[in-house]
């Protein structure tokens, strides 16, 4: 018997019943009728759905994301584009928007289009004006240059000078700034210096599909890497320094007597971290602190961004307005509450200025801004739409922000708790909830919410930090909520409170509270870092799995009908993806020095001497936990002399050639030869050597079924500012000799700076 046609009364209640329970998607909630009126029922749903979320202006809300998804089309070229396109677009689509604007989905469309190319632009901008040339090959000789920050380390320092010159650089070659390491010897910001310095290009990525150092250090004006191992000696300048180099200089130095002052009061690792927390020095933090700290997850309060912005601006805030209110004339009088706001966006600026003007920092600054300034305009000042607001401004800033992992973890999580807080607010308050006695009902309450900030920021972080880092810290909530308590009720406020008193020379209380606190948070970390498995490696993903997990998180936070459950779909397929990673059975480091070949049992040995980060880099994004000095690393690999012999695990032949007569042998019997030697022979074998290498970056090899294939860091048809040149084909066959030197001798620092780069 036919089915009938649902009636229109029953259409209008099922399609009433899917409107007021948007948390069931139509086809589940109106199975019983036939598939038109589904699919009706479904446009019904989608329509309402979105002119609700209209109605709540939401889709203001999707503006950054089009304009990341136009730097994301930037950073896709592979030349330099020209600014005049994109503006052009720019204006054609906004002026259809004005056009369109009784249509509101053509109108909404035409935005969408607008914010893209100013994204798009908005990058062309930046790196225009950022350009600076960048060295092009290693180079071992003399270096002059101002010293434009110190930064006291362990063993030595690290310095940033502003060049004046390089020795046989010429002057439209020469890198602006560079970054060099120092053993020995006592500098201050301001010198002009002089020393024998290895430099090296910034490197490139450790790994194909890695993250960009080389890229990164562009956008930070470095344009070399290295070090001074020999004098430094103090020599004339050239010329005065400028009055904004100038200014910086000065701020380094109070920054540096202020770290040496907060470090020595408060003593050991305790004072470190507190002088980190203030002026944003870490080198006085050792390696191991580091460790404990990210393995507990809590390593980002060591690295200046929201969380030490707000906590800072909100003692301020509170600290402003309590005295004003102690004044019943001054409380009823004037605006408090703005005034209070005024002091608390002076004192962050100040804060971000004195700490360096880290990036991230930078960042933060934006979005406490933004959240100050809504106080002073009357709106509320924790709402997605302030969030949307400092991302856009942070993205027409520095759009380059968007690739990097500060940016990602720290909007989405911010993205998230604002979510939460808005679903909040909006829960059903018929009932009041039972009242604990005190301090009980304060002690739930704070417990409460330290336990689900933390979890909903793990959530919407943990995706990006295991695309960037290929770890995950699953004890961060045990971490953070034994941590973060002695960091807001006692580091923050005593740094507030030492920055006011540090002038009159009674600072002296408040950091020797700020070097208890940050002992205590420290012997967490560590306790936390000792529990098996505190820190899980994960195996590397690529930008697909990432995309689909950063649509979920914005789909999910930016909605609030129905439309967000959608955001499963996005989730399940980068789950499905990154549940079955396809790994690299060869991987080749970007100058030959070493290689890592997947054995028989699944896991990589190595051969040759890779440098310890990149080895580290393979090994997380193979999510291989061992250390980079772990013997079994190179079970599998046959070596003498002249090569080595590692075999994968289908029986094919790799061989790692230290010497010509070894490429001449393997040629013949092995499937690959890799060798750091320039070589244009003929090889029966598949061969990849120096020259290719330097054209290619780092290599990955996957198997294939007549062979491999290949995914190189480096686009060989690629123009863009922050490239690194390739050396001539002459001087890759050459041997090159000052250029090996000054590897060999610069690895330490190079990885040093790939490390500060990662973190």
């Amino acid at each position: 018997m036919a089915r009938q046609p649902a009636s229109p009364e029953r259409r209008s209640a099922l399609r009433a019943v899917a409107g007021i329970l948007p948390a069931r998607l139509p086809p589940v909630a109106l199975g019983s009728l036939p598939l038109a009126e589904r699919l009706q029922a479904l446009r019904d749903w989608l329509g309402a759905s979105l002119a609700q979320e209209a109605e709540r202006r939401r889709p203001f809300l999707w503006l950054p994301v089009a304009m990341g998804f136009g730097i994301l089309l930037y950073f896709a070229a592979d030349r330099e584009p020209a600014l005049w396109a994109p503006l052009t677009g720019f204006v054609l689509s906004g002026g259809l928007a004005v056009a369109l604007r009784l249509r509101p989905a053509a109108a909404a469309v035409c935005i969408a289009f607008a914010a893209a190319f100013a994204g798009f632009a908005a990058g062309v901008w930046r790196a225009a004006d950022i350009a600076a040339p960048m060295l092009e090959r290693p180079r071992i000789g003399k270096i002059t240059g101002f010293v434009e920050s110190v930064e006291a380390r362990d063993a030595g320092a690290r310095l940033v000078l502003v060049v004046t010159d390089i020795a046989g650089v010429p002057p439209e070659s020469r890198p602006k700034r560079v970054r060099v390491n120092i053993r020995s010897g006592t500098v201050a910001p301001g010198d002009h210096i002089a020393g024998t310095a290895r430099l090296l290009p910034p490197p490139g990525p450790a790994r194909a599909g890695g993250y960009d150092f080389g890229r990164d250090a562009f956008f930070r004006g470095i344009g070399a890497v290295g070090s001074i191992a020999g004098k430094i000696a103090l020599v004339p300048a050239p010329h005065p320094l400028p009055w904004r180099l100038a200014l910086d200089v000065e701020i380094d130095k109070a920054r540096n007597v202020l770290t040496q002052r907060i470090a020595s009061v408060g003593g050991g690792q305790g004072g470190a971290v507190a002088a980190a927390l203030v002026t944003g020095k870490r080198g006085l933090i050792t390696e191991a602190s580091n460790n404990d700290l990210r393995a507990a997850g809590i390593y980002h309060i060591v690295s200046i961004s929201g969380l030490h912005m707000v906590l800072a601006a909100g003692t301020i805030f509170w600290l402003v307005r309590a005295l004003l209110a102690l004044s019943q004339t001054l409380a009823l009088g004037w605006p408090v509450k703005k005034i209070a706001a005024i002091a608390a966006m002076i004192g962050a600026t100040a804060y971000c200025i004195f700490s360096g003007s880290d990036v991230a920092t930078e960042r933060s600054l934006i979005m406490t801004l933004v959240m100050l300034g809504a106080i002073l305009v009357d709106r509320a000042a924790l709402s997605m739409r302030n969030l949307a607001l400092a991302a856009i401004i942070v993205l027409l800033r520095e759009p380059e922000a968007l690739l990097g992992p500060s940016f990602q973890m720290s909007f989405g999580a911010v993205a998230a708790l604002v979510a939460f807080a808005e679903r909040w607010e909006k829960r059903d308050r018929s009932k009041p909830p039972a009242a604990l006695p005190w301090p009980l009902g304060a002690l739930w309450t704070a417990s409460l919410g330290i336990v689900v900030t933390t979890l909903l920021a793990t959530a919407a972080t943990a995706p990006f930090g295991a695309y960037h880092f290929q770890t995950f810290n699953p004890f961060g909530l045990l971490g953070n909520a034994m941590a973060l308590p002695f960091v807001s009720l006692f580091v923050m406020p005593a740094a507030v409170f030492g920055v006011l008193a540090y002038p009159f020379g009674l600072d002296w209380p408040a950091w020797a509270l700020m070097g208890l606190a940050s002992d205590i948070v420290l012997k967490v970390a560590h306790w936390v870092a000792t529990i098996d498995h505190s820190t899980v490696t994960v195996v590397a993903f690529g930008p697909a799995v990432l995309l689909s997990f950063a649509a979920s998180l914005l789909w999910i936070t930016l909605w609030t009908t129905g439309l967000r459950w959608l955001a499963a779909l996005p989730l399940i397929l980068g789950v499905a993806f990154a549940a079955k990673p396809e790994r690299p059975e060869i991987l080749i480091e970007r100058d030959g020095s070493g290689i890592a070949v997947r054995g028989s049992d699944g896991r990589l040995a190595i051969a040759g001497r890779p440098s310890r980060f990149v080895l580290q880099q393979w090994l997380a994004s193979d999510g291989d936990s061992r250390a980079p000095d772990d013997a079994t690393l190179r079970a599998g690999s046959a070596c003498d002399s002249n090569a080595c012999i590692v075999r994968t695990a289908d029986g094919r032949s790799i061989s790692y050639a230290r010497d010509r007569i070894a490429i001449i042998e393997d040629c013949r019997r092995a499937d690959l030869v890799v060798t750091n030697i320039p070589w244009s022979a003929p090889c029966e074998a598949r061969l990849v050597d120096r020259m290719a290498l330097s054209r290619d970056g780092a290599t990955s090899l996957y198997r294939a079924a007549f062979g491999w294939r290949s995914h190189s860091s480096e686009n060989a048809v690629a123009d863009r500012p922050w490239s690194r040149r390739k050396p001539s084909e002459a001087a890759a066959r050459s041997g090159a000799p000052a250029p090996a030197a000054t590897r060999a001798s610069a690895a330490p620092e190079v990885a040093s700076d790939e490390t500060e780069f990662a973190q």
